[in-house]
Order: C-alpha cells, then sequence, then structure tokens
C-alpha cells in the first residue's frame, strides 16, 4: 500500500481532520455541501458514500482526497475505479439504529475479502464500539494483520451525556477515546479517532494516541454553508493547538 503523501504526512503530524459526509447520505446536494465545507474549512480528506456519482461529483468540488465508505466490498471496486483514493469499512452508526450489529468476525472477514479484490489501496477500518474494549484491541490486531492500513474508533451513538456543553461534549467522546487510547497503544498503523468528536474534544483525541480525528455530524447536520465552513475551520484550529509532536503518547 501507497499512502498520499498529504494524507501520510498529516497521519504523522497528528493532525488529520477527516469530514463524514455519511455512508447513508447519497443525496448530491447535501454531499456537495459538505464537501465543499471540507474544502474551504482546510480539512484533510473527505469520506462520502461509495457510489460512483457521488465520487465523480466530488471529484469536481474538490482536490483533497476522497475516501469511501461501505460495507460490502464489491461497492469499492467500482468506487475506486470512479475515483476514490482510500476506502473505509466502516460508518457503522448509520445501521445500529436499525438494530444492525457488526461482529469482529464479520468485520475481519470484510477486511480480508476487501483486501483480496483491492490489494494496494488505503484501506481504513473501523472498529465496533459494542465490542468489549479488549476485544476491540485485539480486533484492531487482527485488523492490522490482514491488511488494515488505518484503524478508525467510533462510540458517539451509544454515548449519553449527562451534562450540557463542554463536559458534555467530554462525555459524547469518551467511548471513542478510550479506544483510541488503547489501540493506539497496540498497533503500529494510524489510528482515526471519530463518532462524538467536537472542537473540545479533537485535542483530546490526539493526546490519547490517535493521528487523527474524523467528524460527521457536527459538520454535517448544519444547514447553513457558512456555518459548515466555520465548524470545519474550528477543527482545523483545535487540532493546530496539540500535535503528536507536542503529547507525550
Amino acid at each position: 500500500m501507497t499512502m498520499l503523501p498529504a494524507l501520510k504526512t498529516a497521519f504523522s503530524q497528528g493532525r488529520v481532520l477527516k469530514v463524514i459526509s455519511g455512508l447513508a447520505t447519497i443525496d448530491p446536494v447535501r454531499v456537495a455541501a459538505t464537501v465543499k465545507a471540507a474544502d474551504r474549512g482546510g480539512a484533510t480528506f473527505v469520506d462520502i458514500a461509495a457510489v460512483p456519482e457521488l465520487i465523480q461529483l466530488a471529484r469536481q468540488l474538490t482536490r483533497l482526497p476522497i475516501c469511501v465508505s461501505a460495507i460490502e466490498p464489491e461497492k469499492f471496486v467500482m468506487a475506486v475505479d470512479a475515483g476514490a483514493d482510500l476506502i473505509e469499512i466502516g460508518n457503522f452508526d448509520s445501521f445500529y439504529a436499525q438494530g444492525r450489529q457488526f461482529s469482529a468476525a464479520e468485520v475481519l472477514d470484510l477486511t480480508r475479502q476487501t483486501r483480496s479484490l483491492l490489494p494496494t489501496i488505503t484501506l481504513s477500518v473501523t472498529v465496533p464500539h459494542r465490542l468489549e474494549l479488549d476485544q476491540q484491541v485485539q480486533l484492531a490486531e487482527e485488523l492490522v494483520n490482514a491488511g488494515a492500513d488505518i484503524i478508525q474508533t467510533e462510540g458517539g451513538t451509544s454515548s449519553h451525556p449527562h451534562h450540557a456543553g463542554t463536559l458534555g461534549l467530554i462525555e459524547k467522546a469518551a467511548p471513542t477515546l478510550a479506544a483510541a487510547y488503547e489501540i493506539s497503544r497496540a498497533v503500529a498503523v494510524p489510528v482515526l479517532c471519530a463518532s462524538g468528536i467536537s472542537n473540545v474534544t479533537a485535542p483530546l483525541a490526539i493526546a490519547a494516541g490517535a493521528a487523527g480525528v474524523g467528524v460527521g455530524s457536527a459538520i454535517n447536520k448544519l444547514n447553513d454553508e457558512v456555518a459548515m465552513v466555520a465548524a470545519v475551520r474550528g477543527l482545523v484550529e483545535a487540532l493546530a493547538q496539540v500535535s503528536r509532536s507536542t503529547v507525550n503518547v
């Protein structure tokens, strides 16, 4: 696997910001708004559904690397042919509300299938947060052995903050921060901390050992383009305050 130089540098410096449109978001207008906000706000790369038409749309709007998400390995082949730069087995959050669960065995099998179909593309894989923390760490190690280049953590959908404001934001991010802390110490590949992350908790993710963060609803749920760009810039500025060069991990 050869990671794009810009991504490799950003990961090594601990300042990656992935802006997530969402696996379930296929409305071109919504996808375009998120991609433009990521581009204008200074994100590192974008994550959209693995739909060739959306990839082509995104390519017209930005020069940022384009990641695509899916849980069907065959979709990745078409996405890469359409111009995707990297792929992500994940965005599981959109399935939990439907009662869909992902076992360690299933995620590992999806990873092996995907790597068999696409042996050289940069591959990110999410570790389901509904596994016990020690099981998440074990799965992460197995995923890396199976060919994952990036491990992503999650947990925001199962977190139920009891407080408003800053304390609530930290409570919201606690599951994914905990996973990032444990997994980053067990694997040699970059860890991306996603799901429930805000500008308050993005620096905490880096301090926990992550090389970057993935943010979706804090940006893509906004209905104002200016507000979306401002949200991205706020996250970029938060990450600029802390990096692996200033944190002893």
